[in-house]
């Protein structure tokens, strides 16, 4: 939790929603949707991979009960070192079921500090924003064919049938190294975010999302966006959280 002590310029307020989806038979998606303390985030266990619905609420439980601090470069300092323990408990922990098994999440997270907005990162879930009806990615994935893309061995329309489309590159409890990405923009009233999960991003295109979020207000685009996923099959556990952003009355 972060306690911001100066004159609010902003106000939030959010809605989560999550499914266990058309196919898999448990939810490995976790997420916390917390207006209160200005902390969203959404955690997807890895798919396959043993207690990956352990593992996500692992991190979204050890994010949610960070201590209390005025200052946000410690803040963020101790969101580091929290992800930093929960990768190295799930290795351990991996360790001790088999020296081949992972127990591992992608982790998305945003936090709201006064006219800011910081991120962070680790894996294939996603934080999106809507600025004057147009959708932005904020959040580049960490995956085989992000890379590929980068390195121009392809390009994005072929990365989305990609037989490696899936393969990430960085989660929580994967490597003992782990590295979070972080980065910081400056909010807007009227703004609006969404953290989700790829079982929502992999059913959708971002022009897609860009209309739906353009409609109602927090709870009316998670649910639309929801049912569309539904709709279309929902291979995969499907998490999302839609924020907005408004002046502080």
């Amino acid at each position: 939790m972060i306690v911001n002590q100066a004159p609010k310029i902003l106000s939030w307020s959010s809605f989560g929603i999550t499914d266990t989806g058309k196919i898999r038979k448990h939810n490995e998606d976790s997420m916390l949707n917390n207006p209160e303390t200005g902390l969203w985030v959404v955690a997807d266990g890895m798919g396959g991979h043993v207690a990956g619905d352990v593992a996500s609420q692992m991190v979204v439980n050890a994010l949610a009960n960070i201590s209390t601090t005025n200052a946000l470069k410690d803040y963020l300092d101790n969101i580091e070192d929290c992800l930093i323990d929960v990768n190295k408990f799930l290795i351990e922990k991996a360790g001790q079921l088999d020296n081949k098994t992972t127990i591992g999440s992608t982790v998305v997270g945003m936090i709201a500090y006064e006219k800011f907005c910081i991120f962070f990162w680790a894996g294939d879930s996603r934080l999106y924003r809507l600025r004057d009806s147009t959708l932005s990615q904020l959040s580049i994935d960490h995956s085989q064919v992000e890379l590929y893309i980068a390195q121009g061995i392809m390009n994005r329309a072929e990365a989305v049938t990609h037989p490696q489309g899936n393969v990430i590159t960085r989660a929580i409890g994967a490597n003992k190294n782990i590295y979070i990405d972080f980065d910081i923009q400056e909010m807007r009233i009227k703004d609006r975010y969404m953290l989700c999960s790829d079982g929502l991003t992999k059913h959708m295109k971002d022009t897609e999302f860009e209309s739906m979020l353009n409609e109602g207000n927090s709870e009316e685009a998670c649910r639309s966006l929801m049912q569309l996923t539904l709709e279309r099959g929902a291979t995969d556990n499907v998490t999302a959280i839609v924020i907005d952003i408004d002046r502080n009355e």
